[in-house]
């Protein structure tokens, strides 16, 4: 399976590889042009494992029965049927004791996953960790016999346009495979894939079930861990991304700490500059994050940070936009302090960003069932964090639906997650309270008003 496109954090227990920085240089002899990538292979593939994740699906199924049509015409009827599948993909061991580090949508929703090794052994594993945000996944190889070969994480912010790569997975399932490239772009952003946008893109051949696979770079250690390929083909055309291995080394040492992930949260909402924009603020070039709104008593409140700022850097390392000031918080530790660079009225400023972790998303949440029509709804009031979550305004009040079960009466009467309930039949609803003794009762029809992806919409149904 691949993706296409068409804490308190501890710091990772596995240390930087201690290896030698090497002047780059092109080929310079015909001996050189010869020389081969055996070696890194042969140092890196015992450690890339191939990963089956078994799913039981429900499948639709529709069908006519002759006896109905005669009365009420040909209206299909319908059967819901347990259905195996399974999905393939790569993964990497990180640990001797046998933690492997592969992507989320590999795994996600499995009832069974095991790996094969290098050497076709075959292990039950146990998912530790499953990190929708970052498209990262933690597994443990169970009841382990040995030790096991591993890759060590390299510093992916060292990493440079026109650097060698190699990827090894299993594309297609026919078997570990390996293919040479280059790092083709770097903080590559707005790809949709996860909540962190920053990868490494590559022209090193992926394909389906390179995901959860090794990016490593000619000294043999983990750069990246392959995620999504952009195709017309449903194949390699050259263009790969790969999550850098400074945010799954923080999810690895998050797995090995017990598969909890508190990340630093900022408390402002962010938007990309362009050329126009930046130039009426006095700035060269669009580079940066644009401060928009500042939440309450939040990190970036205490810093100092007000709307109109942009911030240019973090800790000395350039802020393209919003993503990479994201993410570059996300690899941080929780505890600690970051030194922000702010172009505020024309000119530059330094301020200090403690790295807290962020309030709970909501401890006022209710579940409705029940016979109504929002049974199946799970709702919460909204918070700053909620709503940062949401893609919100910090100002929004009301109540935010945060997931609806399928199938549901919530659900067929087309309540969605992100939804924020501003009113029910002429009463505004501020509290859980309110909510759910409103959405609990069986009127003869709804009055509906909620907002849904910065619109308000206004609906009747029936009760």
């Amino acid at each position: 399976m691949f993706r296409q496109i068409a804490l308190a954090v501890l710091i990772a227990a596995t240390p930087f590889a201690a290896s030698a920085q090497v002047e780059r240089q092109v080929p310079q002899t015909q001996e050189q042009i010869q020389l081969s990538y055996a070696p890194i292979v042969s140092q890196v593939a015992p450690a890339v494992v191939n990963v089956y994740a078994t799913r039981v699906e429900e499948q639709r199924i529709t069908f006519r029965d002759p006896f109905f049509d005669r009365f009420f015409g040909r209206s299909p009827l319908f059967e819901t049927r347990p259905q195996t599948s399974q999905s393939l993909g790569s993964g990497v061991i990180v640990s001797a004791e046998g933690m492997i580090l592969t992507n989320n949508h590999v795994v996600e929703g499995a009832t069974d996953i095991r790996v094969v090794a290098n050497d076709g052994r075959e292990y039950p594993v146990e998912l530790i960790l499953a990190d929708a945000a970052t498209d990262l996944a933690v597994l443990r190889i169970e009841d382990a016999d040995r030790t096991f070969p591993t890759v060590q994480f390299a510093d992916s912010d060292q990493l440079e346009v026109g650097d060698l790569v190699l990827a090894i997975g299993n594309p297609f399932g026919v078997g570990q495979s390996v293919s040479s490239g280059i790092v083709s772009a770097l903080a590559r952003t707005g790809m949709g894939i996860t909540d962190y946008q920053f990868f490494i893109q590559t022209d090193a051949a992926i394909n389906p079930g390179n995901s959860g696979g090794a990016l490593v770079d000619m000294n043999g250690n983990l750069v990246g861990i392959n995620t999504a390929i952009f195709t017309r083909s449903g194949g390699s055309q050259g263009i790969g991304f790969a999550i850098p291995s400074n945010m799954a080394r923080v999810i690895a040492a998050a797995g090995e700490a017990g598969g909890e992930i508190t990340r630093p949260w900022l408390g402002a909402q962010m938007q990309a500059l362009d050329g126009d924009l930046a130039a009426s603020l006095g700035l060269d070039t669009p580079r940066g994050a644009l401060i928009t709104e500042v939440a309450p008593d939040s990190p970036a409140e205490l810093a100092g940070l007000a709307s109109g700022d942009v911030v240019t850097m973090i800790d000395g390392v350039q802020v393209q936009d919003p993503e990479a000031l994201n993410y570059r918080i996300a690899t941080k530790a929780v505890g600690s302090t970051a030194q922000v660079t702010l172009w505020r009225d024309g000119a530059e400023m330094v301020a200090s960003l403690p790295l807290n972790a962020p309030p709970p998303v909501s401890d006022r949440q209710v579940t409705i069932s029940g016979n109504t029509r929002f049974a199946g709804t799970v709702a919460a009031e909204l918070n700053p964090a909620l709503a940062q979550e949401l893609g919100l305004g910090f100002s929004i009040q009301g109540i935010a639906v945060i997931e609806v079960e399928q199938g549901s009466p919530a659900d067929r009467m087309g309540l969605q997650e992100g939804d924020v309930i501003l009113a029910l039949n002429g009463m505004e609803i501020r509290d859980i309270e309110t909510f759910e003794s409103l959405a609990s009762q069986r009127p003869r029809a709804w009055q509906i008003i909620l907002q849904r992806g910065g619109n308000v919409v206004r609906s009747v149904v029936s009760g």
